[in-house]
């Protein structure tokens, strides 16, 4: 199976600080509430957040961005260090800093610090772009993608440029494949344009004024598409014509800050694999909703500043989900099967058993497992296919293989709170069900759609050939 294209990231790179406690109080000399307990962790900002996800991805990812050597600067070449390259370059002034003070999580006041901006482009800048199949340029209005944009603008012409953008930063340079402003952010850039409005009392939605902004967007950047995200509602795509509404696969409740760059990364390493536009808009929109489902940012800084490592493939990104789910509270659900022929069945099990928790981790058996367990000819489908098209449901979160006949030994390492099967299996014996039991699990059966499965459906196709 391929692995992940590669990618390059442009922008402006920032480091990240949470103090996060609880408010119980207020002080004694002025009406502001007092946070105690504090805990302190640190993470990768800006382009540098955005290369870090998409390097989570299990891509081979290259930032190209400002560093100084100024000790906010030193200590984000740390975090970085191994899991993305950096290209640096000039930084006058300090590396940008935000820290965020949360109770109970909940942000309560946001300190900047630090006004660096991009000095020159270099050659070794100028020539990682020239050179890169696909790029994400992360704007954070701090000049990176300014000083690089002929070079940028060039690249769009022949690779696919996903400009995720600043309202401080300048414009995408023309023919760029995705822009992707926030639903405020293209309000305010079509302003500029003439064309911006404010919110309609018969538009509750935001959606036709989302829809008119993209329209001019399109046109006034010249991008083949702008694709305006709108939050826990989705995102809305558009190529200048009647637009395209992504929902949402669910509705995530949480911490929302980074959720923009898990957006962009997703979608610009989608395209990077060569899916195309609305592919990766939706693929977008579920990594995007899965990241805020998880804890958001907060779940990928400790007190040290470490950063969990980018997965070695989808057993490992599965893990990681439901490690990310169960910190942050919430219930990891996990159903098994072969999936050989994804049928209607399979999509109605698996669509209830999302809904059930915070994320679905669908145990696949391997090539070797199917074959024993349904004889020769059998599986029909590979598992790198297999594990692609159960990763394109917007109901799944995450897919792990396991070898062996039945899944006891993924499911020890996963500690699903929910194991979901089909009613089929309401009469009959779970030898999987005291594992469940022995971490505090439930077994659940749900409905399953009667006359659908995989040999049916293989032997009725045999037959008409």
């Amino acid at each position: 199976m391929t692995g992940p294209a590669p990618l390059l990231v442009v922008g402006d790179a920032l480091l990240d600080h949470d103090l996060c406690g609880k408010a119980e109080r207020l002080a004694p000399d002025a009406p502001v509430p007092v946070v105690g307990g504090v805990r302190r962790t640190t993470r990768p900002g800006g382009a540098a957040l955005a290369a870090w996800l998409a390097a989570a991805d299990g891509r081979d990812v290259t930032l190209v961005t400002a560093l100084g050597r100024d000790p906010a600067s030193e200590r984000l070449g740390e975090l970085l260090a191994g899991r993305v390259r950096v290209v640096g370059l000039p930084l006058r002034g300090t590396l940008s800093s935000k820290t965020r003070v949360l109770a109970e999580g909940r942000p309560m006041l946001r300190l900047d610090d630090g006004e660096g901006r991009a000095g020159d482009a270099t050659e070794e800048a100028r020539r990682a772009v020239a050179d890169a199949g696909a790029v994400l340029v992360a704007d954070y209005g701090r000049g990176s993608a300014d000083v690089l944009s002929a070079v940028l603008a060039e690249a769009a012409g022949r690779a696919p440029v996903v400009w995720d953008p600043h309202p401080r930063g300048g414009a995408p340079v023309p023919g760029v494949r995705m822009v992707t402003p926030s639903a405020t952010e293209a309000r305010a850039f079509a302003a500029r344009f003439g064309a911006g409005a404010g919110e309609e009392p018969d538009d509750p939605a935001g959606l036709r004024g989302a829809a008119r902004d993209a329209g001019v967007l399109v046109d006034a950047w010249r991008a083949a598409s702008v694709v305006v995200t709108l939050g826990g509602r989705g995102a809305l795509l558009s190529h200048g014509g009647t637009p395209l509404m992504v929902p949402s696969p669910l509705t995530a409740e949480g911490d929302a800050c980074g959720a923009g760059d898990r957006f962009a990364a997703a979608a610009a390493g989608a395209l990077a694999d060569g899916d195309l536009t609305e592919t990766a808009v939706r693929a977008a929109v579920h990594a995007a909703t899965r990241f805020v489902a998880e804890g958001g940012v907060r779940s990928l800084g400790t007190g040290s500043g470490a950063v969990p490592e980018p997965a070695g493939g989808p057993t490992d990104d599965a893990l990681r989900t439901a490690a990310r789910v169960r910190a942050a509270g919430g219930t990891v659900v996990a159903a098994g099967g072969c999936f050989d022929l994804l049928h209607a069945g399979h999509v109605a099990l698996l669509q209830a058993a999302r809904r059930s928790g915070d994320c679905l981790i669908v145990c696949v058996n391997s090539d070797a497992s199917v074959r024993r367990r349904k004889g020769r000819g059998r599986p029909l489908v590979n598992v790198a296919d297999r594990i692609r098209v159960l990763r394109a449901l917007e109901c799944v979160d995450g897919v792990a293989v396991f070898e062996e006949d039945t899944p006891e030994q993924l499911l020890g390492e996963l500690r699903p709170h929910i194991w979901a099967k089909g009613g089929d299996y309401a009469m009959a014996p779970l030898p999987e069900a005291p594992l469940v039991a022995s971490w505090g699990g439930q077994v659940v059966l749900f409905p399953y759609l009667d006359g659908r499965s995989t040999t049916g459906i293989a032997a009725r196709a045999a037959l008409r050939g």
